[in-house]
């Protein structure tokens, strides 16, 4: 049976973690910003670079290879999300790519129509159905999250899905909480009032595999800086919707997906890198498999690893006095991402504190501004800790350490 690397293995891919600071090995908690990068994503984009820069579509040897290299990175992110390679959109970061498909899906929007939104969205979702609210007078409903475990309303999700939405924008998990939301529940009750479906899924990529055709979705985006890549975004959609939509484009650029949505020259390196990422995680699974296989394995392996991380770290934050945890406990659909607040601490002076002892953790609302003022935190924000593919038990205990420290 093919094994999948150990996290010592792992980490030895990733020369951010030799990094010190105050004399101690930095623990990198901030994953669910953005992971650490392995050697293999930094070679692929400087390989590029250094010996294959070229704009697109030209008659000459680096043109060629540079469409080479778009056409594999595509191949790539398309096993990774599910999808075909001609439904793989690139751009600048989920945030553009998701105004940029709000601006084309709302040109055939009038006012009246409604957009299904959640109160546990990161805003790069639900904002940018709000501007076409106010562009359009879009209708706007928001599912309402439960405060007590950071998990949607089921009820209200039932009574805001009705006949004549257009839209249902939802995240397939919370970057604040955790919480892995019921997507093909959720998809099936949209479409089955006449939505299309939406789905953020950019904290959900970085810990669990996506399948966009089981889930019957009809877009999805994601960044592959979340999952060890570079700083560039993804966007997948159903090759007949990509084809269907009036996007604003440039006269001269392409009237078929994927590039119809694609403005201007990419960041070519940034997309190598991606599909580089993607290759880095099938790599971990050896054998030669199919790539989309290998990648299931070791998003099942890497999710079981992190549960076990999740429990250590649940179990020892909320037997600590002075400490609240928030979201859905260990042993439910969660990632192992957690936020949490220390009784007379803001969120900046906690991440100060740990950072000081060389645990890296990040502060405040995380752009999940309703989940975050909805849990009482609007002005001081919560701290969040996420595991990745390298963090380790050893790691936890000095950020539980640290957090009981600085009660002390």
């Amino acid at each position: 049976m093919t094994q999948v690397a150990g996290v010592a293995e792992i980490r030895s891919h990733f020369p951010a973690l030799e990094r010190t600071h105050n004399g101690l090995a930095v623990a990198y908690f901030d994953g669910p910003g953005g992971t650490q990068v392995p050697r293999a994503v930094a070679a692929a984009v400087s390989d590029y670079l250094l010996n294959h820069n070229a704009n697109t579509h030209w008659d000459f040897p680096s043109s060629r290879e540079t469409d080479a290299a778009l056409a594999a990175a595509r191949a790539a992110l398309a096993d990774y999300l599910g999808g075909a390679v001609d439904e793989i959109v690139f751009g600048a970061n989920m945030t553009t790519l998701t105004f940029h498909l709000g601006r084309a899906l709302g040109r055939g929007w009038r006012a009246g129509d409604v957009v299904v939104v959640t109160e546990l969205d990161h805003h790069a979702n639900s904002d940018t159905w709000r501007a076409l609210a106010r562009e359009r007078g879009v209708e706007i409903r928001a599912i309402r999250m439960r405060r007590e475990d950071g998990r949607l309303d089921e009820d209200d999700a039932a009574a805001k899905l009705t006949p004549g939405v257009r839209l249902l924008a939802l995240g397939a998990a919370s970057n604040a909480l955790g919480t892995i939301n019921e997507v093909a529940r959720l998809t099936a009750r949209a479409h089955a009032c006449g939505a299309r479906v939406f789905i953020d899924g950019v904290h959900y990529a970085s810990h669990q595999l996506p399948d966009v055709r089981a889930w019957n979705c009809d877009f999805f985006a994601c960044s592959a800086y979340k999952f060890y890549g570079p700083h560039v975004g993804v966007l997948w959609g159903r090759r007949e919707l990509l084809a269907a939509l009036d996007p604003p484009k440039l006269a001269p650029a392409s009237d078929q997906p994927p590039e119809l949505l694609e403005t201007g020259t990419l960041n070519h390196e940034g997309i190598v890198g991606a599909g580089a990422a993607v290759d880095f995680l099938a790599s971990l699974a050896g054998g030669r498999a199919p790539r989309r296989e290998r990648l299931a394995l070791v998003s099942q392996v890497l999710h079981e690893r992190a549960d076990a991380l999740l429990r250590q770290l649940w179990n020892g934050l909320e037997q600590t006095a002075g400490v609240k945890v928030y979201g859905p406990p260990p042993g439910t659909a969660r990632t192992a991402t957690l936020s949490f607040s220390l009784a007379g601490h803001t969120s900046a002076a906690v991440a100060a504190a740990l950072a000081a002892r060389g645990v890296f953790v990040s502060h405040g609302d995380f752009y999940a501004t309703t989940a975050v003022r909805l849990l009482g935190h609007e002005r001081d924000g919560l701290v969040r800790a996420g595991c990745a593919a390298y963090t380790t038990a050893d790691e936890i205990g000095r950020l539980l350490e640290g957090v009981r420290q600085l009660l002390r």
